[in-house]
């Protein structure tokens, strides 16, 4: 077994004595890196007028990280630019946030030969290498032109539109065909695996053969859905723990006895932010009763300040919240906390486990870790429950949860109450079903089936085409639903996203 070789935008090397970060691909990879070894490449985060044009290298806990810096115009053209003003916006289906230009694109392919030129200096022939998410999109092409022949395999970390939104993107046909240059490419759910064949077939005009895979050039690309997990049972422990801790302590106390709705995400466009405190503005003007009764939390950390549409999306945020608080807040009791800062993993599990609500309504995500997590840190004995958009890959997993559209407030507030009043019973019995599915797909699990498939231990057949991927989600939510028969709204959820996937895509777009 050869070295293991990760390519990703951002890496995040550990201080000299200090583990590796505890969240994002630092978890993901844990397992993969620790028994095997290996080389994580990227970007070090530095940004310069004038970087040195050096690799520089460390070696923390059995694993070489090499990283370089990035120049302020190669930032500013590939990242901010191209990635985050262009692919971000049309990965997640927001073609109206879309700004595309010229010099950006040109930047960004200028930055992937970059990371390929200095990668191909330091692999090994028997390296296996596997480059993560839309940022570096081309990076196995130009590692191809270089004259690599290594296994190459690549990860997409957030969502897969169909042919009829990615062919908006100027230049689309080039980046479906960059894709050709992988034996595996790999995305997070059935439905984005669907996405992913449909600008195969349109954007190269090849379409899938048995197996889930291309012919290109003598070479077979695999295409596969390999949705991501956490590490359960370790979350839970974190979780359980921290809920004794005095952050967690001060929090609950504050509420005096007020039940608690939690939202936790990064400040993104995508995750639905102003329609959820539309929502809850909804619940507390539809149903009174819920008045000095409940509190919604809402952590947002700050991210991409230097894009204007963020600016745009945090003030919008913070007026929201006002006006609701000024609508209903008492002497004693404010419905929205805003938390527009980073917390500390540890302490939002705690929160987590404190919460009677996870909401968790993004307008479109590849997967979404919070739903995962907050499901992981409930008492199983007396859980929360998960109010989840339909729009989230993990409601493909998650059919327990109650399934909401995010862009209905009404619809949306009244899951808040069917959640805040659910029985003990019910709660307990959705509850234990998720959690099952969460510690049967581990995210050790996750690195280690997508590593079997690119290396060729792998050799279970893949849907070979679009229907084909749409008929075996539809028969493994259809085999969860009657393992877990006994909840009421499994039928609807699973019911609603087949149909979801079913329907002409023009009628899944927001």
């Amino acid at each position: 077994m050869g070295r293991l070789v990760i390519v990703s935008n951002r890496v995040a090397v550990p201080r000299r004595g200090e583990a590796a970060a505890a969240g994002g691909l630092a978890v993901a990879l844990k397992d993969a890196f620790s028994s095997r070894g290996g080389l994580w490449f990227g970007w070090s985060g530095n940004v310069s007028e004038n970087p040195p044009d050096v690799v520089r290298h460390a070696r923390r806990g059995g694993v070489d990280y090499a990283v370089i810096d990035l120049s302020q115009e190669a930032y500013d053209g590939f990242y901010a630019g191209y990635a985050n003003s262009a692919l971000w916006p049309m990965f997640h289906f927001r073609l109206g946030l879309l700004s595309y230009d010229r010099d950006q694109a040109e930047c960004y392919r200028a930055v992937n030969r970059r990371y390929a030129e200095k990668l191909m200096e330091m692999l090994r022939p028997d390296d296996t290498i596997w480059v993560h998410d839309y940022q570096m999109i081309p990076v196995g092409a130009e590692l191809r032109a270089m004259g690599s022949r290594h296994r190459i395999g690549y990860f997409h970390h957030i969502p897969f539109p169909p042919w009829a939104v990615f062919s908006a993107m100027p230049g689309a046909e080039d980046l479906i065909r960059d894709l050709l240059a992988y034996d595996l490419v790999g995305v997070q759910t059935y439905r984005d695996l669907a996405g992913l064949a449909d600008c195969m077939a349109q954007g190269t005009g090849m379409k899938m053969r048995a197996g889930g895979e291309v012919r290109f050039r003598g070479r077979r690309i695999r295409l596969r859905a390999f949705p991501i997990g956490i590490a359960t049972d370790e979350f839970a422990a974190v979780a359980a723990r921290s809920a004794a801790e005095p952050e967690s302590q001060r929090l609950v106390t504050s509420l005096a006895g007020r039940a608690l709705i939690i939202g936790a995400e990064r400040l993104d466009y995508t995750k639905g932010l102003p329609e959820r405190l539309k929502a809850f503005g909804a619940l507390l003007h539809r149903f009174p009763e819920y008045r000095s009764k409940v509190t919604y939390l809402q952590v947002a950390a700050r991210s991409r300040e230097d894009v204007e549409s963020y600016k745009d999306l945090k003030r919008e945020i913070e007026h929201l919240a006002g006006c609701i608080n000024g609508e209903y807040a008492d002497a004693d009791w404010t419905p929205v906390r805003y938390v527009g800062r980073a917390v500390p993993r540890d302490t939002l599990a705690g929160y987590y486990r404190a919460a009677q609500v996870g909401l968790v309504t993004p307008l479109r995500d590849g997967m979404n870790l919070v739903a995962k997590e907050y499901v992981a840190a409930q008492d199983p004995e007396d859980p929360g429950v998960l109010v989840l958009s339909r729009f989230a890959g993990a409601a493909e997993e998650m059919p327990e949860a109650l399934p909401v559209n995010p862009l209905d407030a009404v619809g949306m507030a009244e899951a808040l109450k069917t959640a805040l009043c659910m029985p003990l019973g019910e709660r307990r019995e959705r509850h234990a079903a998720m959690l099952r599915r969460l510690r049967e797909n581990t995210v050790g699990g996750w690195s280690k089936a997508f590593l079997d498939v690119l290396e060729g231990h792998d050799t279970a057949e893949a849907p070979p085409s679009r229907a084909a991927a749409l008929a075996v989600f539809q028969a493994q939510l259809m085999a969860r639903n009657a393992s877990t028969s006994a909840v009421s709204s499994s039928e609807e959820m699973v019911g609603r996203q087949v149909a979801d996937l079913s329907t002409a895509r023009e009628r899944r777009f927001l």
